[in-house]
């Protein structure tokens, strides 16, 4: 029981990625915040975990608006006492337009979700953190969050500026029990597919370019293992680190 007495909030928590680091998380001993934008869904997941011995609370958290945020984190410690490790697993895909056709809207939306709903959960964490001397942030971000074809322009900032945050935090707050570190994955079969709306042909194609070269889909329970390493302290000496977490993908480029 790796988590065993810990408290975790996952976003995204419903289906995909966010699932299954939430399922294990609950397995390992965690009590788990499942945080979504699709209620029911995480609701689902919740009652999955009670009935097998675990503890998770389902909240309906849409992490574009800062009172959701906040109330998110105030949520896990009243409810469960504490916090003790934040998943900032929640995202969506643009239509992989390139700079040159993005809109001021899809830019913003991308940002407000992918980069902002992750500063504002981390800035309300981190006064927890520095209180109890200890935390661990886990951001997901993306091989886009370092590679320029993997997306479209506006994800592809997003999750890069996601893995400068990350390295920043991790290094501002070393020495205050604190450890910030990113997940990477490549293709991994979830349902983020749902938010991509207007596909950009030309983006699509030039894309398609280094997709052809993933040699498979992951699975989100591989994500999964790589967040438990993050969360337990097996990882004590990685901080403001990058996990890159794609098959080999990114290997060839």
């Amino acid at each position: 029981m790796k988590l065993e007495g810990k408290v975790a909030v996952v976003t995204g928590a419903a289906s995909g990625m966010g699932k299954a680091i939430a399922e294990l998380y609950a397995q390992e001993g965690a009590k788990v915040l499942l945080a979504d934008y699709n209620f029911e869904g995480a609701e689902v997941v919740a009652k999955g975990i009670a009935a097998t011995g675990g503890t998770a609370k389902a909240l309906k958290v849409n992490v574009a608006e800062l009172a959701d945020v906040d109330n998110m984190i105030d949520t896990a410690v009243s409810e469960f006492g504490t916090l003790d490790i934040l998943v900032n697993n929640a995202g969506i895909m643009d239509g992989f337009e390139p700079v040159g056709d993005i809109t001021d809207e899809r830019w913003d939306q991308i940002f407000d979700v992918n980069t902002k709903g992750v500063m504002r959960a981390m800035r309300k964490a981190i006064p927890l953190f520095l209180e109890k001397e200890k935390g661990i942030i886990i951001n997901v971000a993306s091989t886009g969050g370092f590679s320029g074809a993997h997306a479209g322009a506006a994800y592809g900032a997003s999750k890069h500026a996601v893995i400068g945050l990350t390295k920043n935090t991790g290094f501002m707050y070393a020495q205050k029990g604190i450890r910030c570190n990113a997940i990477a994955p490549g293709a991994v079969e979830t349902n983020i597919g749902s938010s991509m709306k207007g596909i950009n042909e030309f983006g699509m194609s030039r894309a398609g370019l280094t997709h052809s070269l993933s040699p498979r889909a992951g699975k989100p329970e591989e994500i999964a293992q790589a967040a438990m390493f993050l969360a337990s302290d097996d990882s004590s000496f990685v901080n403001g680190a990058v996990i890159t977490v794609d098959g080999g993908w990114t290997a060839a480029f």
